[in-house]
């Protein structure tokens, strides 16, 4: 799998998040909400030391985004593109079948 990030989520994520160094994003599943291919799921997002083994992970900015293995249940067969939704100011999360 793999994780693409669009540089107005990058800049997002480095304005709202003040990433201290050796930590990164890990995008997750979390109960309540819904995706393109779940209901009653949404997708989290936590700033945290990376660990363990990695599902996928890709650098963008000096900044790591992952996936830890223990969530591939959320996104087995499909890769994850991070945008921007310019309306609500937030990322949004896409799902592409691999």
């Amino acid at each position: 799998m793999k994780i693409t990030i669009s540089d107005q989520a990058q800049q997002w994520f480095e304005d709202e998040l003040g990433i201290p160094e050796g930590y990164g994003i890990r995008f997750l599943g979390k109960v309540y909400g819904k995706t393109e291919i779940h209901e009653g799921f949404s997708v989290a997002m936590n700033v945290e030391e990376p660990g363990g083994d990695l599902l996928a992970s890709t650098t963008k900015g000096g900044i790591l985004y992952f996936i830890n293995h223990s969530d591939e249940w959320f996104f087995s067969g499909h890769d994850l593109e991070v945008d921007f939704d310019q309306e609500r100011e937030e990322p949004i999360y896409h799902f592409h079948e691999q």
